[in-house]
């Protein structure tokens, strides 16, 4: 395997694990919600991916990776802030969509932050598509509508779908400011968005009067949130450093059928046929998209690949 490619090949790895990992959100939070309101939920979940970056800074610790990452300097400060910001709004009306429709049409909808990745990575940071990963995107946004359209319900443009588009929309524009920045360390990044976009979230749920029903409900967000907002994330920036905004989010395209899989075991609802329809036209445009090579600069000599 050439040089080149093997830094490719890493890189959709991370890209993959971090939409596996993704994927539990949808239809664990669906549960979650049922005993504690969005808001605090938002900052739970976030609060959780700030917890998983202290066991992986512990696990460095124990193996004496201390130091081998690039830190934030002040200049990416903006791209920070501008990630808390949206880390507040995103889950904030994810969650609020998930209360008014169900854990799979979330998903799906979900998908959508795939095409708006692309278009904000080439409108307004530049960065350069091949007419091979459009025609994948292409392919994915086909089958999120195919997806979409499944019942009558579905053609319905509901308060909640508007609520998860909204949210599929700024997760699109934190990608691309995650891009920006990915060539720091994935943990100081993952830990400020974790920290204070949760401790802002809490500190609005509970202004605005919401309440804990119960502690395990917050133990049971936490978990989700350390799986799914925080190694998913932390994962994903690694995928950025090789593959880019677009194309890693491409790879996201998975993540909803492993949710819709998931839900299907939990809650017991049958995928109907129009779902393997949407599963081959999504199938296709992964694989365009895995097949495209990167029109990025790769540095196979960055700080994660010392030893």
């Amino acid at each position: 395997m050439s040089a080149k490619k093997n830094p490719i090949r890493k890189g959709i790895f991370f890209a993959v694990l971090a939409a596996v990992l993704y994927a539990i959100n949808a239809p664990f939070s669906k549960i979650v919600l049922e005993h504690m309101p969005p808001i605090l939920m938002a900052g739970f979940l976030y609060i959780g991916s700030a917890l998983a970056m202290l066991m992986v800074g512990g696990m460095r610790m124990l193996h004496g990776r201390i130091g081998l990452e690039k830190s934030l300097e002040e200049k990416e400060w903006p791209y920070i802030v501008a990630m808390i910001l949206l880390d507040v709004i995103s889950p904030v009306c994810l969650m609020m969509g998930l209360k008014m429709t169900t854990a799979e049409n979330a998903s799906l909808l979900s998908n959508f932050e795939v095409v708006v990745t692309a278009l904000l990575a080439l409108l307004f940071f530049k960065e350069k598509i091949s007419r091979r990963l459009w025609v994948g995107i292409l392919f994915v946004t086909v089958s999120c509508c195919v997806l979409s359209f499944e019942d009558m319900d579905s053609l319905r443009f509901s308060n909640g779908s508007l609520l998860v588009v909204l949210s599929a929309f700024c997760w699109g524009l934190d990608n691309n400011c995650t891009k920006m920045i990915s060539d720091k360390d994935p943990l100081q990044i993952v830990l400020l968005k974790g920290l204070f976009s949760g401790t802002i979230a809490l500190v609005v749920g509970f202004y605005m009067g919401e309440t804990i029903e119960s502690i395990w409900m917050v133990v049971a967000a936490l978990v989700v949130g350390l799986i799914s907002y925080g190694m998913s994330v932390y994962v994903d920036i690694y995928a950025q450093r090789y593959l880019g905004a677009a194309r890693t989010s491409a790879y996201y395209a998975i993540s909803p059928f492993i949710a819709t899989g998931l839900s299907l075991l939990i809650f017991q609802q049958m995928p109907p046929k129009v779902y393997w329809i949407g599963l081959v036209l999504m199938a296709i445009g992964a694989w365009l998209c895995s097949r495209d090579t990167p029109l990025i600069n790769i540095n196979p000599n960055r700080s994660m690949e010392k030893k």
